[in-house]
Parts: C-alpha cells; structure tokens; sequence
C-alpha cells in the first residue's frame, strides 16, 4: 500500500514538473512501441474481415463446416432437381453435372478455408491477441518499475538532503542504507524488466518478415484454390457443351443462320421448309398471302413451335397467313439478312442500272457471290415465290406484290436511316431487285428443287416451268451468235423487269404508289396499325 501511495506521488509530482521523469528506453525502441500499436490494429482488423469471408462455420470439424456451406447446399438442391426432371431431359442433365460440380467445388473450399484458417487467421489472432499485447503488457509494467526506481531515488536524496540541513554532522547510516538499498533493489528490477522488453521488442521487428509471409501465404493459397476450381470447370464446360450439341430441340428464331444449320446439321432452315411445304399444300390460293396480318396470338404461338422443332400441321394448316408471317419473321430476326449486308452495295448497284440485260447480269453476279448456305436458303426461297405467282389470278400475289412484302426481310443495310427514305429509294431499288428475280427464278437458278428436303411433309416438286426460256437466246441477239455461256444468258421476258417501277412513274402513279407500297411498309416497320383485318386488292 504505501509503494502504491508512494508511487502515485511520485507520477504526480512528474506531471507537474516536480520531478524528473526517467527515460530508460532508447529512441529507436520508443518507435518500435509506437509501431506496435498500428500493427496490432491492422491485424486486428484484417483477422476480422478475413473471418467474415469465410462461407463456412470457423473452428467446426469438416463434415460440419461442409453441411453449413452454401455451395453444399446449391448442390444437393441441383441433383435433387435432376432427379425430378430425369436424366432424358437437357435441364436434368445439367442440374446432374452442375451439381456434382457444385459438391466438388464446395469440398475445395472447404480445404482452402481450413488451409487459411491455420496458416493465416490463426497466426494474425496470435500476433493481434497475444504477442502484441503482451509486449504492451511488459511495457506497462516497466513504466511501474522506473516509478518505483524514481521514488525510491527521491526519497533516498530528500532523507540525506534533509539529515544534512539539520546537523552538521554526518546522517546515521541505518536509513541511508535502507534508502539506498530501496534504490539499488527497484533500479535492478527495472533494468531486468527494461532488458526483457528490448529483447522482445528487437524480436519483434525482427519477425516482421514472419508477418508479412501471412499475407504471401493467403495469396498462393487463394491461387491454389482457384486453379483447381478453374482446372474443375474447364473439365466439365466440354461435358455440358457436348449435352448442348447434342440436343436436338435448339431455337433458330434470332440465331445466325449458319448456326442453326450447323446445329440442326440442315442445308434448309427449318423454319422457312416447314413454312415453305406447309404453305404449298395449304396457302398458294390464299388471296394476299404475305400481305395480310395473322392473328399476333397464333403467330407467337407458330414462332415458338417453330423454335422448339415441333410444327403441328393440322392446326396450322387452317390459318396460312399464320404460316407466312411466321416465314417472315424468321427472315426479318435473322441477325444478318437473307442477301447478306457484305453484298448490299452489289445488289443496290445493279438495280441502279437502267439497260435490263446487264441489270439482270449484275443480279445473277451478286446471287452468285452469296455463301454456300446463304445461296442454298435464297433458291429454296425463290423458287417457291416464283412457283406462288403461278396462282396470282386468284392470290392476287404477283411477282411485284410479293417484292414488296418480302423485300424488306430479304435485304437491309447495317445503317437503316431514317423513315422516310427507307419507304422511297432504298426499298424501291429493293422491290426492283427481288421483283425480276422472283420472274426469272429458273434462270437465275436452272433446275429443278424438291422442297419437301427432310421428307418431313407432303409437297410437290417444283418443276422447271420456264425452262424453255433459259435456253432462249433473246430476239435482239445475232441468231447465228452461239451461246455464251451462263453468265452471259438471259430471260425471254426481260421487257417486263421494270414494270411496276415504271407503273409508278406514269400520271397518278403517285397514289398508287402509296397504296400499293408505303402503306403496307409502314405497317412492316410498325408505324401503321397491323393490316390483318383489310384484305387489298392488286392491279
């Protein structure tokens, strides 16, 4: 009690100034004391944050700390699921392998954060909850000490100070020695506590590299960790590719049309031959096929059929108009057109050329330079145009009608433009270049063409029924010239190439102009209300 009392006086009289205060540590180790405590801050810190990251439960043994994960649990929620849908289904089996990933996924975790739990949280905790603190447990200690050593010099000093004043005699011996002995004893101690902090502080600052390999561990145990998580996708990704391919039911609406037929292993789309065949057997009497709008329910619910693979033909057999829009949408979702935006310059600039021989040149050109599946889709098209005008005096769908309809899905530019110009001289060089074609199918593309290529439907082979022209020379060529070869070739009726564009150019071609072309392209481009409920009439 009265060491503590003495202490006490001893502090006070320090702060006031009355007495001196020793300094027993060294410059650099009064930085090391202040370094201490910003460590142990950090450390502190990042044990925390670092314990929040982990999904599992901390200091549980494995099969524990593996039910509480949340990958656990995603797991067996997946093979659950795939044993509901069942493995003959494409969403059972990748639940199957999602989740025996997702449990392979989970068991790294669960060595990763064991693996950090004991290399790196444990040691932080060590250095933020017990080294440090116990340095600054001595350090506090050791201020204690050089208080007692201090008292015990000033009482020591004010006994002799005081024993000299009142005599001249020299002090009895017995409380000096007492006094100094208080001294020496409280001073020892110091220098033993003194000793032990410097060597635990130097230790400290010599360990610091021990600290900072923490934190290089968490790094190399995060790769670890996430090189055998990405070698474990990378080994399932060409399982779960493999089951994508090998599913038959792809959607096509949408998707580039080389990768529908190389997914569907198809030379024809499917949906324009199922459009196409269905509409031979059902709609090529139908007045205004393409031109008039079907119900927008039966539409989406054909378009969906379509991209499942599934066409029930009774249904839609009632209703060809559902069958040409759905035809037309496919056309017009294709991310790049029919006609394809690399030739959309050549197509432009043959229709702009006004001699009707080279005009027809130049298209055949362009449909010769189109991609293999391009071209393939493009004659299976046409030719089932061409072979619909054939009914024209009852569908009203002559080859005109049916450009203007059909152009816009055939042919488009990356840059659309704006309205106005897209319904005038863009889409009618369109009408002017699909119009001609859909005339001289079989001399654009000789031959004969069986529409129904999957057997899948009943439909007629398209016959050559110009054919007698594509061998025709033209009544102004020198009948004694021999025949160039096909390029060179041309229809007999090529007098009629230009006849709407010229129908449109005579007095009043105006209003018939708009009738026949601007108001359906408005309706196409949905500016108009849909045309499903007028039927038009043709000149």
């Amino acid at each position: 009690m009265k060491k503590q009392f003495n202490r006490m006086r001893q502090l006070a009289n320090q702060t006031v100034g009355r007495a001196e205060k020793t300094e027993v540590l060294s410059e650099d180790l009064l930085q090391v004391e202040k370094r201490l405590e910003l460590v142990k801050q950090v450390s502190h810190s990042t044990h925390k944050k670092l314990t929040a990251c982990l999904q599992g439960q901390q200091g549980v043994d494995v099969d524990k700390k593996s039910k509480k994960l949340p990958l656990t649990t995603l797991a067996q929620c997946m093979v659950e699921g795939a044993a509901v849908l069942g493995d003959d289904s494409l969403l059972g089996k990748m639940l199957k392998l999602c989740g025996e990933t997702q449990d392979k996924l989970a068991q790294e975790l669960i060595s990763f954060e064991l693996t950090i739990e004991k290399d790196v949280i444990e040691p932080l905790y060590d250095l933020a909850e017990v080294e440090i603190p116990n340095i600054q447990k001595q350090r506090k200690h050791l201020a204690k000490l050089v208080l007692d050593m201090d008292s015990a010099r000033t009482r020591y000093h004010q006994s002799n100070k005081s024993l000299g004043m009142s005599s001249n005699l020299q002090p009895t011996g017995a409380k000096a020695d007492h006094l100094r002995e208080e001294m020496e004893e409280a001073a020892n101690r110091m220098e033993i506590c003194r000793d032990q902090l410097s060597a635990d502080m130097y230790s400290f600052v010599a360990k610091e590299i021990d600290y900072a390999s923490y934190f290089q561990t968490l790094i190399e145990v995060q790769a670890e960790y996430h090189r055998k998580s990405l070698e474990l996708l990378q080994s399932v990704l060409p399982q779960i590719k493999a089951h994508q391919e090998t599913w038959v039911e792809k959607p096509c609406y949408g998707k580039p049309l080389e990768e529908h037929l190389a997914l569907s292993g198809r030379d024809v789309a499917f949906p324009i031959e199922a459009c196409v065949t269905m509409l031979l057997e059902c709609g090529m009497q139908e007045e205004g096929l393409f031109r008039i709008a079907p119900s927008a329910s039966k539409l989406k619910k054909l378009k969906a059929s379509l991209d499942c693979g599934v066409m029930d033909v009774q249904e839609f057999s009632t209703d060809p108009h559902a069958i040409a829009g759905a035809l037309k949408s496919y056309l017009r979702e294709l991310p790049e057109p029919l006609m394809t935006f690399e030739l959309y310059n050549d197509w432009i600039q043959a229709s702009n050329i006004q001699d009707q021989e080279k005009r027809l040149q130049a298209l055949l050109g362009a449909c010769e330079k189109l991609p293999s599946a391009n071209n393939n889709n493009f004659k299976y098209l046409i030719k089932f145009l061409s072979k619909l005008t054939e009914y024209q005096d009852v569908n009203k769908m002559t080859p005109g009608n049916i450009a203007i309809v059909l152009g816009p899905n055939l042919l488009w530019t990356h840059d659309e433009g704006n309205i106005t110009e897209m319904m005038t001289t863009v889409s009618l060089q369109i009408v002017g270049i699909i119009e001609p074609i859909i005339q001289h199918a079989d001399w654009f593309f000789p031959g004969e063409i069986e529409f129904n290529v999957t057997g899948n439907y009943g439909s007629p082979v398209h016959t050559n029924h110009n054919a007698n022209y594509s061998l025709m020379p033209s009544p102004d060529m020198d009948q004694m010239a021999p025949r160039q070869n096909d390029q060179s070739r041309r229809p007999l009726s090529v007098a009629t190439d230009n006849m709407m564009l010229e129908f449109y150019k005579k007095d009043g071609g105006f209003f018939k102009c708009f009738y026949h072309f601007v108001f359906p392209f408005l309706s196409h481009c949905n500016q108009f209300p849909p045309l499903g409920t007028t039927r038009y009439h043709y000149e």
